[in-house]
């Protein structure tokens, strides 16, 4: 079997969005050519924040972990696919299409207020693109 393709999900501190889409890949993908990881922009803080790890564990999914930047290593050597889950994270940046990279960005907002009732509204939009994403690697 070949090296399976990483798609890497991409927000601005890897602390919410992107572990959000990188537990609901790992949840619900089937299929062994694709692994997900998470990273963002700007390093971020640590611990994540109660609140968003609470809410997520009612959709089944765990967030854990530091937060882990992007390196210069990961955008070179080990990412196939990117998705910058994040509506404050510039595309531009990476080069996708000079590397080669397969791109898509959702742009979905952060969590300003720390309310149970938006961090919901922002875990439902993910986990709905994951789906789609999912099955679209059938």
């Amino acid at each position: 079997m070949n090296n399976p393709k990483v798609i890497l999900f991409v927000c601005k501190h890897n602390r919410f969005r992107s572990k959000v889409a990188e537990a609901f890949f790992n949840k619900y993908n089937k299929n062994k050519d694709y692994v997900a990881m998470s990273a963002g922009l700007l390093p971020g803080a640590y611990p994540l924040d109660k609140i968003q790890v609470q809410t997520a564990k009612k959709f089944g999914i765990k967030l854990s972990g530091r937060p882990e930047p992007i390196t210069t290593d990961l955008l070179r050597y080990k990412v196939n696919f990117m998705v910058i889950v994040a509506d404050n994270v510039p595309s531009e940046i990476f080069n996708n299409n000079k590397y080669g990279r397969k791109e898509i960005i959702w742009g979905i907002e952060d969590d300003y207020t720390g309310e149970d009732k938006e961090i919901d509204i922002i875990i439902k939009k993910i986990e709905d693109k994951v789906k789609l994403l999912v099955e679209s690697l059938k």
